[in-house]
């Protein structure tokens, strides 16, 4: 430990050895290493090692040039498949009618008319001639059915389904889809859909009056029911892809083109805050899908916008780590004025027949707590600004109402957003 203390320290400041020019200085033999305290040598180290000789202590002691590992810092770098879409790369929406049955009579009423209607059309189909009114629909429901269907899906992909009731049903548990079409926009037909009808929810208990309800028993998944039969109405890679920008800003698209052109050349452009068109290479001519794919590992620092979102309706408060604050003095106090009326029953005089009157009493009361108070800095930021409210007891209502004056003081750089 001595040996390794001498090497850390500087070298000896003898002004004879380091005055002394190398050729009249006195050549010394090296002497062992050892942990001794020896005086030092001017031919040798403060551990008695001869310049150029490596030593295992002083191996172990000098620092390496490998630097210091820092604690992982945030990474503001975003993977473009995230920021952006493909023009003509997008997902459709599937509707369809259909019917659940096998349900433990709780099913439609007889007053869901369409409920009958749609299993005795079914029936006829079937070669089975029934009178709607002799047809109890208990066990069946009227649902709808919606499915996405993916960007390029090819027949026989399987996908999965929601079925929500249109009737007066109370619990899909345990129903069985039967097989209905699924149609887009343009009224053809995509999908097929039949199977089983998972439900999240139950009901317990058969009359209203006493009965238990979990979640939502109306509504339930068709887990790989759907089978596509057409193939997505998808737009083809050509030799121009857009990139749709998920949140429209000049300078996330500046950047992406700028990544774009960095890794490829010159082949991208920012047509606007919500466009970026780019050229297919010549090295990838005929490989468009796996030129996307090279464009969506890039990573680009996107710009976020300061913005403070606030929901009045549950008391939430959410705030970018963007937001800055000017300086601000706040004063903030809460007045509670409260209210209370009590009846009193006056009775009449002794030997009277009148009724007795009620009279109320109203008592009104008044509190108003002590101003608190929060001084800002120059370059405040949200943390500082939360710590200061809650070190006076701000709730998140009161949070709310100190940004929104905030915000009409023109202290609050950010823009503020109600939901």
């Amino acid at each position: 430990m001595a040996a390794q203390d001498r090497i850390a320290a500087p070298p000896a400041t003898s002004p004879n050895v380091a005055g002394t020019p190398a050729a009249s200085r006195p050549t010394v033999p090296n002497p062992p290493v050892t942990n001794s305290t020896a005086t030092n040598s001017p031919a040798t180290n403060s551990a008695g090692i001869s310049p150029g000789v490596t030593s295992p202590v002083a191996a172990a002691a000098t620092p390496t040039a490998t630097p210091t590992p820092t604690p992982t810092s945030y990474d503001p770098k975003v993977r473009l498949k995230e920021l952006v879409t493909i023009e003509g790369v997008r997902a459709n929406q599937l509707i369809g009618y259909g019917l659940v049955v096998g349900l433990n009579g709780t099913g439609d009423r007889q007053q869901t008319i369409f409920s009958v209607q749609s299993l005795t059309n079914m029936l006829q189909r079937m070669g089975v001639s029934v009178s709607p009114g002799l047809v109890t629909v208990k066990n069946t429901a009227a649902v709808m059915i919606t499915a996405t269907l993916p960007a390029y899906a090819q027949p026989g992909t399987t996908l999965d389904a929601t079925v929500a009731a249109i009737g007066d049903a109370n619990n899909l548990q345990g129903g069985l889809l039967v097989m209905t079409t699924l149609k887009g926009i343009n009224g053809q037909v995509y999908a097929t859909a039949q199977g089983s009808v998972v439900t999240a929810g139950f009901v317990a208990g058969r009359s209203s009056a006493n009965s238990a309800t979990v979640n939502h028993p109306t509504v339930g998944r068709l887990p790989m029911g759907v089978t596509v039969e057409r193939a997505a109405p998808s737009v083809a890679l050509g030799n121009v892809i857009r990139l749709q920008l998920k949140d429209a800003d000049f300078t996330t698209a500046a950047r992406i083109s700028e990544a774009v052109n960095k890794r490829f050349g010159p082949v991208a452009h920012a047509d606007n805050s919500a466009l970026v068109s780019v050229k297919l290479p010549d090295t990838y001519a005929t490989d468009s899908a796996v030129f996307v794919s090279a464009l969506e590992r890039l990573s680009v620092s996107p710009d976020r916008e300061a913005r403070v979102v606030i929901n009045e309706r549950t008391g939430t408060v959410v705030l970018g780590q963007e937001v800055h604050i000017e300086p601000v003095a706040i004063m903030h106090g809460n007045l509670t004025v409260e209210i209370q009326t009590t009846n009193t029953a006056v009775l009449p005089g002794p030997f009277s027949d009148a009724p007795a009157q009620v009279v109320p009493q109203t008592d009104v009361k008044a509190t108003n707590e002590k101003t608190r108070n929060v001084v800002l800095k120059q370059g405040a930021t949200v943390e500082e600004l939360v710590k200061a409210l809650a070190s006076i007891g701000s709730t998140t209502r009161d949070v709310i109402a100190i940004l929104e004056n905030l915000r009409a003081a023109g202290a609050l750089d950010a823009d503020l957003e109600v939901i």
